[in-house]
């Protein structure tokens, strides 16, 4: 394991391949008044923690997009700046490919890089191919999505194929006689919202993953945040959800719930109790002697929050969960759901960062996707501390609904 390593919890479904737009250099070298060559020398001590990253979490194939068939018209001092960094990397990481078992797969044109650049490539993907069925590294340089197919096709024509499938012109793709091919997640750093042309035919099905971290700043950290984001998608591929789908009404939920919270610091009550039953039935569809169980977790929880006892209360909220787990079969873990509620009631459900990470991690969809949900959910905690009950009811049946959308 390398110093980067990061760990992530149990079950976390981990993609095959990885796919990176390197994007944010120049920006962060012009935030802090420097050259853009400097910019792109830190973006590369970025992603050798992150190529170290992946792998050591059991990521199969990473692809970096590290020049374009379009960058050749920056100017001449930045792309000699650039062309020394690829020399520079591929003398340093020749020796850690063979120790690491990792295969280099240069994607996109070699006729336009400099010639000891190439036979640097050459050399190192010949020695290295051995290693696919380990790692493999695909480096994008001079690389073109539409250059890639106009390529792949004029091979075809080549060999003197007429009639091709699908199967058959993936072979000529940059990407063949690889294990994984497609990427299942795709990241680009700096904020920008769009592939530019990388791989589009093998990223059809590629989940995005856009972030407004440059380069430079996008660590280890942020990677397994990323991956545990695509973990919790659900991937249909175009066809049939595999996932139990939640049947409850959102009207009916959110008033049982509102009315259990109405009860406020006296979770005794035999009311509390009731509506309590009633609302994790109704929304988890539980038999009604789990939900007494469950209830009584939550009650727990609830007593022990109020004596600022927030480790025993993150204790029964496990239990809680585990319950869930169980009977629902859903792919969260109880520790990681249980701490994030415990901080959201330290801030009284009135953090949406928070709020968000939390529905994600429990429904097992995107943070994008959690969004609008935990906007509503905060408006309804809001309403609730103010004793604004007919808002809170409002905006609860609005959450519910929103949350249905995007689990049913």
């Amino acid at each position: 394991m390398s110093e980067t390593t990061i760990k992530l919890p149990k079950d976390t479904v981990i993609p095959n391949h990885v796919a990176m737009i390197l994007d944010g250099n120049r920006r962060w070298a012009r935030a802090r008044g420097l050259k853009p060559w400097e910019g792109h020398y830190n973006g590369y001590l970025a992603i050798e923690k992150l190529a170290k990253s992946v792998r050591d979490l059991g990521v199969h194939t990473f692809t970096v997009w590290a020049w374009s068939t379009e960058n050749w018209d920056r100017p001449k001092e930045e792309i000699d700046a650039i062309m020394d960094l690829f020399r520079k990397a591929l003398k340093e990481k020749e020796k850690e490919f063979h120790k690491d078992k990792v295969a280099l797969v240069h994607l996109g044109r070699k006729d336009r890089l400099p010639e000891d650049i190439r036979k640097m490539l050459v050399k190192i993907e010949s020695e290295t191919a051995k290693y696919k069925k380990n790692h493999i590294y695909n480096l994008a340089v001079d690389y073109g999505g539409r250059s890639e197919i106009v390529r792949a096709i004029q091979k075809v024509i080549d060999d003197g194929l007429k009639n091709i499938d699908e199967v058959t012109f993936e072979k000529y793709l940059d990407t063949h006689n690889q294990p994984y091919p497609n990427p299942d997640l795709f990241i680009r750093t700096s904020g920008e919202q769009r592939t530019s042309g990388l791989l589009p035919w093998q990223m059809v099905y590629a989940e995005y993953l856009y972030s407004d971290v440059h380069l430079p700043d996008f660590t280890p950290e942020k990677l397994k945040e990323a991956i545990l984001d695509y973990s919790r998608r659900r991937r249909r591929f175009g066809g049939n959800d595999a996932v139990e789908h939640f049947t409850f009404d959102p009207k009916l939920v959110a008033n049982l719930e509102l009315k259990w919270w109405r009860l406020g610091k006296i979770p005794e009550d035999v009311g509390f109790m009731t509506y309590a039953v009633r609302h994790i039935k109704e929304q988890f569809g539980l038999s009604r002697k789990l939900a007494v169980s469950a209830a009584g977790y939550m009650l727990y929880a609830l007593k022990y929050q109020d004596k600022n006892k927030f480790d025993k209360a993150k204790n029964s909220l496990k239990k809680f969960y585990k319950l869930l787990k169980s009977e629902l079969k859903l792919a969260f873990e109880p520790e990681i759901v249980a701490s994030l509620e415990v901080e959201l009631r330290k801030k009284k459900g009135e953090s949406e960062e928070l709020t968000q990470e939390h529905l994600a991690e429990v429904y097992r969809i995107s943070l994008f996707q959690a969004a609008k949900a935990a906007h509503l959910r905060v408006l309804a905690n809001v309403a609730k501390n103010k004793g604004d009950w007919k808002s809170a009811e409002d905006y609860l049946e609005k959450y519910y609904s929103a949350l249905k959308e995007r689990v049913a």
